[in-house]
């Protein structure tokens, strides 16, 4: 069985302290709780030689999505970049691959979907749970494939919708949530 891992949006803009849309919130506190798993699952994905694929939101600067939301990730900008233990762990960055995305699925407009044609079980980590990482994982669903969400390895600005989102993809999606 050939197994995968998503790090969906991992970026400074989501996650840093100083990032646009994490200052507001805690400082980004609610994504650094997430951060050791995601680093362990990362480290054990490279050891077992599954793919690693880190799904990035990446905006032009004049997107739409910044009607909804403020400007972030955009592309070329320290927002967009991994956050440092992630980038410190993969080095020059030889490991994994990068999808870059402009939508909240990781599918849409991406070359995901060929990443994954030999993969068939996708092992989920990120944020935000009710956002990005729901909606990729609905299409992930949609293609009949096994899907793992780690609970610790999640997280969102938003805990009551962290906790819908979950629950959602237990029960209406069929993820397994470890």
């Amino acid at each position: 069985m050939k197994k995968a891992l998503l790090v969906i949006d991992m970026l400074n803009d989501f996650c840093s302290p100083q990032g646009v849309l994490s200052k507001d919130f805690n400082g980004g506190l609610y994504a650094k709780s997430a951060i050791p798993l995601i680093l362990e699952k990362v480290r054990e994905a490279l050891d077992n030689r599954w793919e690693v694929i880190f799904i990035c939101d990446s905006h032009e600067e004049d997107d739409k999505e910044f009607d909804r939301f403020p400007s972030h990730c955009v592309h070329g900008t320290w927002g967009g970049e991994l956050v440092a233990s992630l980038a410190d762990l993969l080095g020059n960055g030889e490991k994994g691959q990068f999808v870059l995305k402009n939508r909240y699925s990781g599918f849409y407009g991406t070359e995901l979907e060929e990443l994954l044609q030999d993969v068939d079980e996708v092992h989920v980590v990120g944020v935000c749970t009710n956002i990005c990482v729901l909606y990729t994982v609905e299409e992930l669903c949609n293609r009949d494939m096994k899907v793992i969400v780690y609970r610790h390895g999640v997280a969102s600005f938003d805990p009551d919708a962290h906790e819908w989102a979950l629950k959602q993809m237990e029960s209406v999606l069929g993820v397994e949530i470890r």
